[in-house]
């Protein structure tokens, strides 16, 4: 029943907008065609390094990550196979964020670059740089307290850190920074630590024995990520209808959870950090301690592991390595590129709903386990299943008039032959 919907939707034109998108179901004949550029967005990287060497590096030094979207994606598992439980798609979670010139995440409209990584590598990058930013300010903010509260007004040691401490509100600070320390005393788990796919623990005395798993999960369209309840170990099937704080616990009891690190990576408008390594402070304070830009560890990470989508964006970034370092060095992205920049184009544009679920406009979609229907498709069945039934009833009416007849004109015959 699934495959013959499916082949229904293809045959009649619903699925001619999904054609495009590499990880579409199958609906033509082109699989090998399709699997090729699923692979291509799926690894597309530059083949060049950040790292430096004879043929120099990108620099992204004045550019700055900007969240753009989180989408999960169905897509047919290939030559992986159904798997042990037959389910002949596979669950992808994807990322897509923009370098952006630095200062200008609010409008980020030329000169930037669009990129495809998976959520658990770019959550994993963006919370350990939220978490040493905010290791780094709780350092800070702690000195500045101990000098606002502990001093007896001490010597004149301390007149640099005086000058760290002249912008910084002392007293709000210290105690998010007393939050996040004593975050488990109060009764809350960091999100974070749910970013890769785990088994829930302590919750098979209220579900059954049923195990359970939590996992990063897009939330609000795409706009957010969260953390969701799922009933496989690789967190693709969502639980519906339940909430993982009802199964969290601790040694005191109920948990909770705090999203302290993960909301701060994907702002709304702001950018979620620079690429421009910040430089180590001057000990001496003679202004002698000058050092190169470098890119930060974070962009390095993101940029490398991501698919790009740079030339249409006249990303000047890409445009200044190019001309500096030959092409040679590009040929993976710029024979890559039109297909990773074509299948952001159709996530961005909402042709995936938020199961990853094929979506045509309308609210039709096209399921792996299942199929989602709309009032005007109800309809059409409804009126294809009458018209059949109406048919057939024609035909058996014909079929006893032709019966009918025959056996008349059989009776005629035998009469005259009596």
């Amino acid at each position: 029943m699934k495959l013959s919907l499916i082949s229904f939707l293809a045959a009649t034109g619903y699925a001619t907008a999904a054609s495009s998108n590499p990880f579409a179901p199958k609906v033509s004949a082109n699989t090998a065609a399709s699997a090729y550029t699923a692979k291509l967005v799926r690894g597309a990287k530059v083949m060049r390094s950040l790292e430096g060497g004879d043929d120099g590096e990108i620099d992204l030094t004045n550019y700055s990550i900007k969240f753009e979207k989180c989408q999960f994606v169905k897509e047919f598992a290939g030559e992986e196979g159904g798997g042990e439980d037959g389910q002949f798609l596979q669950t992808k979670r994807f990322i897509i964020f923009r370098l952006c010139p630095n200062n200008s995440c609010g409008s980020c409209n030329y000169d930037f670059g669009e990129y495809l990584v998976d959520l658990e590598t770019y959550l994993q990058a963006t919370t350990e740089f939220v978490e040493e930013k905010q290791e780094a300010m709780c350092e800070t903010c702690n000195d500045c307290y101990d000098q606002a509260y502990n001093n007896d007004g001490g010597d004149d040691n301390n007149g640099d850190n005086q000058n760290d401490c002249s912008s910084i509100d002392v007293s709000t600070c210290y105690e998010e920074c007393q939050n996040i320390e004593n975050m488990e005393d109060n009764g809350y788990l960091d999100a974070s630590e749910f970013i890769e796919c785990q088994a829930l623990e302590n919750n098979n005395n209220n579900n059954n024995g049923v195990a359970y798993y939590a996992g990063a999960m897009c939330a609000s369209s795409g706009s957010r990520i969260k953390i969701g309840v799922f009933t496989d170990e690789d967190c693709s099937i969502l639980a519906e209808n339940m909430d993982v704080e009802s199964m969290l616990y601790g040694d005191n009891g109920a948990m909770k959870l705090s999203y302290h690190k993960i909301k701060s990576v994907f702002p709304e408008s702001d950018c979620v950090a620079s690429c421009l390594q910040e430089e180590e402070q001057d000990e001496n304070n003679d202004g002698n301690n000058y050092q190169a830009a470098e890119t930060a560890e974070i962009c390095q990470t993101l940029y490398e592991a991501a698919g790009k989508c740079e030339s249409i964006h006249g990303f000047s970034a890409m445009k200044y390595y190019n001309n500096n370092n030959g092409q040679g060095n590009y040929y993976n992205q710029v024979r890559n590129e039109e297909a990773v920049c074509n299948y952001m184009s159709n996530v961005m544009s909402g042709i995936y709903d938020p199961s990853g679920e094929i979506s045509i406009s309308g609210g039709r979609s096209i399921t792996g386990g299942g199929a989602a229907t709309t009032g005007g498709q109800k309809f059409a069945l409804t009126f294809f299943i009458l018209g059949s039934v109406g048919l057939a009833g024609y035909a058996a009416m014909l079929h006893q008039q032709l019966t009918k007849g025959a056996k008349s004109t059989l009776a005629q015959q035998g009469g005259a032959m009596a």
